[in-house]
């Protein structure tokens, strides 16, 4: 019991530090921006649902898909980042929001994945079943899907704290921090790709 604790926690930490709910949070509160609080709730519920069906799915199944398919892990990261890049562009150049156009896909695409789970915390999900064990993985996968819930839920209050000027300004700052990890997924992507290719 004692082992498989302690096997829990060495399989959190990593985990949390991937998922990062805390850094999503700006993000979160900038695509949902001037949306009603009803449909910040969908959005938050069909984040957390999107993101455990993903991480759970590929524990089982990454290696084997990404096999038969031939897909790496950098070519997952580069997909992601130009798609979150168009995203946060669209942001920044529009005068109204793009996610507000879709609030009905947004709790899936961006925030579920690749922001709650994204490449970094697939591929530590696949370390850790090896090294930790597969039902350590999964709570910890579960219980740091859960917290990003939580902290995304205290959303409502921050947005009333910052009043709309303040909410708006957090937005633009948003966009910038995507388009940001945008750039990061993609510039740790490509080195990888081009080394196997020229191999």
């Amino acid at each position: 019991m004692v082992e498989h604790l302690a096997n829990f926690v060495k399989a959190f930490v990593p985990i949390f530090f991937t998922v990062d709910a805390l850094g999503v949070l700006p993000i979160f509160m900038g695509l949902t921006e001037g949306i009603e609080r009803a449909d910040r709730q969908r959005i938050v519920k069909q984040s957390l649902i999107t993101a455990l069906l993903v991480a759970v799915g590929f524990v089982f199944l990454g290696k084997t898909v990404f096999g038969l398919m031939g897909i790496t892990v950098s070519d997952f990261m580069v997909a992601g980042g130009v798609m979150l890049f168009l995203i946060a562009a669209l942001d920044l150049v529009s005068g109204e929001k793009s996610a507000r156009r879709g609030v009905q896909t947004i709790g899936a695409v961006p925030l579920g994945t690749p922001l709650i789970v994204g490449p970094a915390t697939l591929t530590m999900s696949l370390i850790l079943v090896d090294v930790y064990g597969l039902a350590e993985t999964l709570a910890a996968i579960v219980v740091n899907i859960a917290i990003a819930g939580l902290v995304f839920l205290s959303a409502d209050f921050l947005m009333r704290l910052l009043g709309q000027a303040g909410s708006r300004a957090v937005s633009k700052v948003a966009s910038l921090i995507l388009a940001a990890i945008a750039v990061m997924m993609i510039r740790k992507g490509l080195p990888e790709i081009m080394a196997f290719v020229s191999k």
